[in-house]
């Protein structure tokens, strides 16, 4: 995952008693530390007294439901990421868990290897955005200019589109995570709902043919079959 999770507490807000051990068992074989909650005042009441780091946080509870939870804890400062589930036939509700303060949302039946991809995604962009962002990355032959937004390889400007280079900043920052192209789509695009696109694998082939020596055996980016792509290259940042 990139990460040492061990310290890292996930608050389960779901009210299936199945579902919620069956999702706090996943996290548990990841080494996060889980709370549950059962309702919304329960949810709330823990996530303002625990430490927690990332919730997970169904829409439909009873009591409050999962829009009142996280828009309540916005309102009061909470800033860990909050993670929503929606049943399929509620899709047109994760615009609205956005607008009020969700950083991302997973649509039952969901597979558990993409939750628990979206949540070290989550944890990492939120553990990289406490501590100071480099402005350069370097791997292999490639250099990375954050602040000037350019790239070279063994010195040669590498001309990457403007989507292209937010795609390669975005997984430079969640390096060893695997992204699931809803997650891309959604992180760099913007893209809210279902939607079918081969977007994500026109850039990520095009990123391949400018920074891998063979594109057909990529070093760097790689692809995590049936789930997305992982950036993986050992590197170094420069914060200047």
């Amino acid at each position: 995952m990139g990460l040492n999770p061990t310290s890292q507490l996930v608050l389960l807000v779901e009210d299936e008693e199945a579902l919620r051990l069956f999702v706090g068992d996943s996290l548990r074989k990841e080494g996060y530390r889980v709370e549950y909650a059962a309702d919304g005042d329960e949810a709330l009441a823990k996530a303002r007294t625990l430490a927690v780091d990332l919730i997970i946080l169904d829409i439909m509870l009873p009591g409050r439901n999962g829009f009142e939870v996280c828009e309540g804890l916005r309102s009061a400062g909470f800033s860990a990421p909050i993670l929503m589930l929606t049943a399929r036939s509620q899709t047109d509700d994760t615009v609205t868990g956005l607008r009020i303060g969700a950083d991302d949302y997973v649509v039952k039946p969901f597979n558990m290897v993409e939750l628990m991809a979206r949540v070290a995604a989550l944890l990492r962009r939120a553990t990289a955005l406490r501590r100071p962002q480099p402005n350069a990355y370097s791997f292999g032959s490639i250099q990375v200019d954050f602040r000037g937004t350019t790239v070279t390889r063994g010195g040669i400007p590498v001309k990457l589109s403007a989507r292209e280079f937010q795609l390669l900043r975005f997984m430079i920052e969640n390096r060893g995570v695997t992204l699931s192209r809803d997650v891309l789509l959604k992180q760099v695009w913007g893209y809210v709902g279902d939607m079918y696109t081969r977007t994500v694998d026109v850039r990520i082939a095009n990123l391949r043919h400018h920074l891998e020596d063979d594109p057909r055996e990529p070093r760097f980016i790689l692809t995590v079959q049936g789930v997305g792509y992982k950036f993986c290259a050992e590197g170094n940042g420069v914060q200047f």
